[in-house]
C-alpha cells in the first residue's frame, strides 16, 4: 500500500495563505465533502469550490474541524494527544447505533431464548472467522462452522485462530461490567494467540526493545506504514488506555460509542505485542461497547465488514497518523462499519423469519418435496424450523405420536431421505437433526 501525502498543517496554510483567509472565511467551509471526512490525499485531487485553491479549500476543512475538535487523553509517540471532532454524518450515524443497537430487533419477538442463542452462536463464528482472516488466517467459512459448532479440536494454525478468537469473543461477554486493567487485556492476548505465534513465549506478554516491531504491508516490495511507540512506554500507555476505557474523567463526557472506537484505535497504534495486536484491538472494542449496554453488539460483526475493504481500513489508521493525530479519519470509517454491521444483521433476520414463515405455509400443502407427508412428520418439521437445533429420536417420535416403533422409523426415515433431517448414530441409538437450512430448503 501507497503511504498517503502528509496533510498540510494549519500553521503551514495560514504562513501561505493568510491574505485569503478572508475569501475562505466567506465561503463557511464543511468540515466534511458532501458528508465523508476527507483526507488531503484525495482532497487534492478534487475540483474546490469556486474562488478557492485545494490548499485554501484545505485551510477551510482545516479550521471547521479545528472548531469542533477536542483532545482525548491518549497519545501518539511523541507525546501529543489525539483529537476528535464529531460530524453531522458522525452525530447522525452515532444516533441511529444508539437506536438500533439496544432496541428490539424485529422478527426476534417471541423467538425466546433458542433463537436468540442461534442468532448469537451465527454472530460468534462469523466475527471469530473473520477477524482471524484479517490476520491472515484461511480456513473457509464451512470448516471454521463446523469446527466451532460441533466443538472439533483444531487441526492447523488458521483453525486455532479462529477457535481461539471465538473464546475471547465469549470471555468478552463474561466480562461485560468489568473494568479494564492491563491484566485482563494481557489475559484476553493469551487466549487470542495461544498455539498460533512463532514463538510460544510471545504469548500474553508486551514486546520488548529486542523485538524490534515495526508495521509493513504485505505487498511487493513491503512499505514501511508504521513505527510504534517505544517498548518501555508500554506499561504506563496500557495504563493509560485502561484509565480512557474505564471513563476516569466522567466530567468530560465523550460519546462511548466514539470512546470504544478510540480503544480500537489506541490498541492498534501502540502495537504492544509482537503479533495478534489487532485481534486484541477488535475484541476490546466489543468490550468497550457491552459494558456500555449496547447489548447488541454482540450479534454483530464488525470484522466480516472490514474484511471487504482491509485498505479502508488500514488507510484509516495511516490517515489520523498523517493529519495532525484527527482521530476523525479512523471514528467516521468505524462509524460505517457498525451501521452496516447492525443494517446486515436485520437484513438476516428478516430473512431468516420470512423464511420460516414461508416453510411453514408450505408444510400445509397436500405435497412437500414431492412427497405427501402425514401430520406427524409434518409437526416435527414445523418444530424443527422453530427450534433446529433439537434432535430428533425413534422413541420421542414413537411417543410423542403414541405409535408403533416401524411407524416412527418409518416417519424419520423418510424426512432423512428427501433431505430434510440427517441420521447419526449417538451410542446405540439413532438421533436425526434438522438439516441447516431446513427453512430455506423447504420455502
Amino acid at each position: 500500500m501507497k503511504l498517503p501525502m502528509p496533510a498540510p498543517t494549519i500553521s503551514e496554510l495560514l504562513d501561505e495563505q493568510h491574505t485569503r483567509l478572508g475569501d475562505m472565511l466567506a465561503l463557511q467551509v464543511s468540515p466534511e465533502v458532501n458528508g465523508k471526512y476527507e483526507h488531503w490525499d484525495t482532497l487534492r485531487h478534487r475540483d474546490p469550490p469556486a474562488g478557492l485553491s485545494p490548499r485554501l479549500w484545505w485551510l477551510g476543512i482545516k479550521f471547521a474541524r479545528s472548531n469542533i475538535a477536542r483532545t482525548v487523553p491518549l497519545q501518539d509517540k511523541s507525546g501529543h494527544e489525539f483529537r476528535i471532532g464529531l460530524t453531522d454524518s458522525m452525530q447522525r450515524r452515532l444516533h441511529y447505533i444508539d437506536r438500533e443497537a439496544s432496541g428490539s430487533i424485529q422478527g426476534m419477538e417471541g423467538g425466546g431464548q433458542g433463537l436468540h442463542d442461534r442468532f448469537l452462536l451465527r454472530s460468534l463464528i462469523e466475527e471469530s472467522m473473520t477477524s482471524s482472516q484479517l490476520e491472515g488466517a484461511s480456513t473457509t467459512r464451512a470448516v471454521a462452522k463446523e469446527m466451532l459448532s460441533t466443538g472439533r479440536a483444531p487441526r492447523d494454525r488458521s483453525e486455532q485462530m479462529i477457535h481461539n478468537n471465538y473464546l475471547a469473543m465469549r470471555e468478552v461477554r463474561e466480562l461485560r461490567g468489568h473494568k479494564f486493567t492491563p491484566e485482563r487485556i494481557m489475559s484476553i492476548h493469551r487466549m487470542l494467540t495461544a498455539g498460533t505465534l512463532d514463538q510460544e513465549a510471545d504469548v500474553g506478554r508486551l514486546r520488548t526493545g529486542e523485538d524490534n516491531i515495526v508495521v509493513y504491508d504485505r505487498g511487493s516490495p513491503p512499505t514501511l506504514l508504521h513505527v510504534p511507540p517505544s517498548a518501555s512506554e508500554l506499561p504506563h500507555r496500557l495504563q493509560r488506555l485502561c484509565d480512557f476505557a474505564n471513563d476516569l474523567e466522567p466530567e468530560a463526557f465523550l460519546h462511548p460509542v466514539v470512546r470504544a472506537i478510540v480503544i480500537h484505535f489506541q490498541m492498534g497504534y501502540d502495537h504492544p505485542f509482537c503479533d495478534g495486536n489487532g485481534r486484541t484491538a477488535r475484541v476490546l472494542f466489543y468490550w468497550s461497547m457491552l459494558n456500555a449496554g449496547y447489548w447488541m453488539t454482540e450479534h454483530l460483526s464488525i470484522s466480516s465488514i472490514l474484511k471487504k475493504q482491509p485498505g479502508k481500513y488500514l488507510k484509516s489508521y495511516l490517515y489520523t497518523e498523517s493529519d495532525e493525530r484527527d482521530l476523525g479519519y479512523f471514528v467516521a470509517c468505524q462509524l460505517e462499519v457498525i451501521e452496516k454491521a447492525i443494517e446486515g444483521f436485520h437484513g438476516y433476520v428478516l430473512r431468516k423469519a420470512q423464511e420460516s414463515r414461508r416453510a411453514e405455509l408450505l408444510l400445509k400443502s397436500p405435497l412437500v418435496l414431492g412427497e405427501n407427508l402425514n401430520h406427524r412428520q409434518r409437526a416435527l418439521l414445523a418444530k424443527a424450523i422453530r427450534d433446529p437445533d433439537k434432535l430428533y429420536t425413534i422413541a420421542g417420535h414413537q411417543a410423542a405420536h403414541r405409535i408403533t416403533y416401524p411407524t416412527a422409523l418409518n416417519d424419520l426415515n423418510v424426512l432423512e431421505s428427501i433431505g430434510l433431517l440427517k441420521k447419526r448414530k449417538i451410542g446405540k441409538a439413532y438421533h436425526f437433526d434438522p438439516v441447516p437450512d431446513l427453512a430455506k430448503r423447504l420455502s
